[in-house]
């Protein structure tokens, strides 16, 4: 298949390399233009990996397009990802997909309309890079779940604990509810939360607080959530921009058994800790470590989306997938806004914070104040 990719800053490199490494895992598929607003950048990119083609233009080049990876700032991921499902382009777009629960379900529509896929299987395809769902680990969690193997879930945590300095938001869309849809909720712990849905299912309720505490941005630059489960478990969501020491964890606690892994930015099965309940030690023979199984990143992810486009099936993240996980960040900003606790489903189209993640607040007090206040 032939891809584009659009945008060429530092994460296009990521999709360049794991769409390269694709044949070795017996999918063909190559990257065959490269977009961005700015030509001096795409044509280095363009060098630097090998790509054959580049340019400005999307709609230039979608014609000779099958995918199309999306890795844009935030803000210009829809009008792309409608323009390709259009054309019969299927899309791969970076996280956050979008800004919004309204701009997801306009591509979900698009998608549902979309034109033949241009590789000749289906009808074009959209999908998110939610990574860290396809690590080796995640998945041998999910079957003993679906198992029932390790129990009923029942508590889990989900920190995001980054770190970004001040001069991190002097790119003039980070920090921006118009252009990045949110600050760590939306931008960093939700490859987390999203890992968390994963495991534990469906959420139904949330509270949660959010703040602008040291960083000198639109949006929050901390929030904190409880979160519910339909199946009863329970789970705090942490999303922080201003932790020195670097850490990804979760935790998930069942019924036979504590299963963490702590990380930053990807995992392997050496990141894993498995504690079954004392006396329970036969409960430890389903966690094994798998070798060959590829670490969480693009590349894991990719190989079963590329293969989902070949054979014109669904990608193993859909919009439904997507949709629960941003539903979540909008719920948590809801809450933290109105200060009251939001159930899933609540936030329609009538709702302020559909169309905006910021919704009907905040009104942050300058930030040299907030120790004033917190004193007050």
């Amino acid at each position: 298949m032939r891809t584009t990719i659009l945008g060429t800053g530092a994460i296009a490199a990521q999709h360049a390399s794991s769409i390269a490494a694709l044949g070795e895992h017996g999918v063909a598929a190559q990257v065959v233009h490269a977009v961005d607003i700015d030509a001096d950048r795409a044509a280095r990119f363009a060098t630097d990996h090998g790509v054959p083609g580049h340019g400005t233009s999307l709609a230039d080049v979608l014609p000779e397009t099958d995918v199309l990876h999306v890795c844009t700032p935030p803000g210009a991921h829809l009008a792309a990802t409608l323009e390709a499902l259009a054309a019969g382009v299927h899309v791969v777009v970076e996280k956050p997909a979008v800004l919004s629960l309204a701009e997801l379900d306009r591509i979900a529509a698009a998608e549902r309309s979309a034109a033949p896929a241009r590789n000749g299987v289906g009808t074009a395809r959209f999908t998110q890079v939610v990574q860290h769902r396809f690590g080796a680990g995640a998945l041998r969690l999910r079957r003993l779940l679906d198992d029932g193997a390790l129990g009923r879930p029942l508590v889990a945590t989900c920190d995001t604990l980054w770190f970004r300095p001040p001069a991190y938001f002097d790119v003039p869309w980070r920090g921006r509810w118009d252009t990045e849809g949110g600050g760590p909720t939306m931008g960093h712990g939700i490859h987390q939360f999203d890992l968390l849905l994963a495991m534990f299912g469906e959420w139904t309720e949330v509270t949660a607080m959010a703040g602008r505490l040291a960083r000198e941005v639109d949006t929050e630059d901390v929030s904190m959530a409880i979160v519910r489960f339909a199946s009863g478990a329970m789970a705090s969501v942490t999303n922080s921009l201003l932790s020195p020491r670097e850490t990804s964890d979760l935790r998930f606690d069942t019924e036979k058994a504590t299963i963490e892994l702590s990380h930053l930015y990807g995992y392997s099965d050496d990141d894993w800790t498995f504690t079954p309940v004392a006396g329970q030690d036969d409960v430890a023979r389903h966690w094994g470590p798998e070798p060959d199984a590829l670490p969480s990143g693009h590349l894991a992810q990719f190989v079963p989306t590329y293969r989902a486009f070949a054979a014109g099936e669904a990608p193993p993240v859909t919009a439904a997938d997507v949709r629960g996980t941003l539903e979540l960040a909008a719920a948590i900003y809801r809450s933290a806004f109105t200060r009251v606790p939001v159930r899933a489903g609540q936030i329609g189209p009538d709702d302020p914070f559909y169309e905006s993640m910021r919704g009907s607040g905040p009104e942050w007090a300058p930030v040299k104040d907030v120790a004033e206040e917190v004193a007050r």
